[in-house]
């Protein structure tokens, strides 16, 4: 053992154990990306549930899944969901849906190992900010003498009955488990039974912005475009929320004319992707789950495009569409389920002006607005953007990825010449 040890330990140098330690290092720091999830195409081969399929691309709730890499989703088979209120009520299906996905992945043994007084499971609507305490989470019980695996709120006034789960429709292992359920799983608070005829909040954001004097560049687009009365109609249900840009954002706009010149439709287009169908309270938006928010944009185009990147900078809520970074800088509106907020700066998606000549990058990426009251140090700067960042992690990623597999290569080119 001795004579073996003489003759290996030389060809274990310093120099090799560093690299190995360096290619250790750069795996757990570095997890392989995981692309983004489509949930409409793991459903799509069965046709049983192609409604409630439909009603996650529709709602935009499949584009709210789309980055996220461990969910469990309960399922309503077509048999179960056909006759059901909610689809003659578009203004809860969102909220509702989104109260059908699990933040966890579990698999059929995970479920057959729960406790039989439960477990406590947080879902997609409690992440919205808008379930009070832990009124969107599912508590998920099991019959210890038939294995049968039940799914119900955890409202305990509720007087509904625990749900069945029935069967395991698709799995990929540690990401995604889709099962079926044989009726939908309603937050508490929410009444499908009541009339299809839900009287409208009645808010008039036009007159809310008028009275604002702030926001007459705004009201006249809105007015002019038509798109005024359409978010009003969103009101209901999950809400909306409305960034709204002041009208010293439009004066300091590089490409006003190029704006001014779109067609109605585009300036729809970008009217609605000022808005997000959820209510968020500021306090929600600050502490967002998903940074990644879907549009009213989005539900007219597709998943996965005019979407708005919202995180926090220097302590205040940061809105970045690829190609301009803005900052909320006053709460004008906010009352369930509508909240309006100001913003630094118009809001350009990059699936319009991505290759137009907007200006210096220090108008568009970052830019300070003249209303902020923030201290000079707080001012955001141009690498504070998480687009800005994530590109350069994402290079960084790339080139200590090549450094690390070099390394390694040398390594053991070394030890096998020794």
């Amino acid at each position: 053992m001795a004579s073996t040890f003489s003759i290996i330990s030389p060809h274990f140098t310093p120099l090799l154990f560093s690299h190995l330690l360096l290619f250790h290092f750069f795996l757990h720091t570095h997890p392989p990306l995981v692309s983004a999830l489509n949930i409409t195409a793991l459903l799509s081969p069965f046709p049983d549930l192609s409604i409630f399929n439909n009603l996650l691309t529709t709602s935009a709730v499949a584009s709210d899944l789309s980055l996220r890499s461990s969910l469990t989703l309960l399922a309503v088979p077509n048999r179960f969901l056909s006759s059901s209120d909610l689809v003659r009520h578009p203004y809860a299906v969102a909220d509702v849906l989104r109260f059908h996905v699990l933040l966890q992945y579990l698999s059929w043994p995970d479920l057959l190992q729960v406790p039989p007084n439960g477990k406590l499971v947080t879902t997609l609507f409690q992440a919205t900010g808008r379930a009070t305490a832990d009124l969107g989470s599912v508590n998920i019980t099991r019959n210890p003498s038939d294995t049968t695996v039940y799914v119900r709120s955890t409202n305990s006034s509720s007087s509904t009955t625990p749900i069945p789960i029935l069967s395991l429709v698709k799995t990929l292992p540690y990401n995604v488990s889709i099962f079926t359920v044989n009726s939908l799983l309603v937050p508490p608070g929410f009444d499908l039974m009541a009339s299809e005829n839900q009287p409208p909040v009645g808010l008039n954001i036009t007159e809310v912005l008028i009275n604002s004097h702030n926001f007459n560049v705004a009201a006249s687009m809105l007015t002019a475009s038509g798109v005024a009365k359409e978010f009003e109609d969103d009101e209901g249900g999950a809400g909306i929320t409305f960034f709204v840009p002041t009208d010293m954002a439009f004066a300091d706009l590089p490409i006003m004319e190029r704006l001014q010149s779109l067609p109605a439709d585009k300036k729809a287009v970008i009217l609605k992707f000022h808005v997000l169908h959820s209510y968020y309270p500021l306090g929600s938006l600050e502490s967002i789950v998903n940074p990644v928010q879907p549009t009213l944009a989005t539900e007219d185009t597709g998943a996965g495009r005019f979407t708005l990147n919202i995180t926090r900078v220097n302590g205040s809520v940061a809105i970045d569409t690829g190609i301009v970074l803005a900052s909320i800088t006053q709460t004008v509106f906010d009352q369930n389920p509508v909240s309006i907020f100001a913003v630094s700066m118009v809001l350009l998606p990059k699936e319009i002006f991505g290759n137009e000549p907007t200006g210096p990058a220090s108008r568009i990426l970052g830019a300070q607005p003249p209303d902020v009251s923030l201290s000079p140090q707080d001012s955001p700067s141009p690498s504070s953007s998480p687009g800005f960042h994530a590109e350069i992690r994402s290079s960084a990623a790339v080139v200590e990825l090549c450094k690390a597999i070099a390394l390694l290569c040398i390594s053991f080119n070394y030890l096998v010449w020794l």
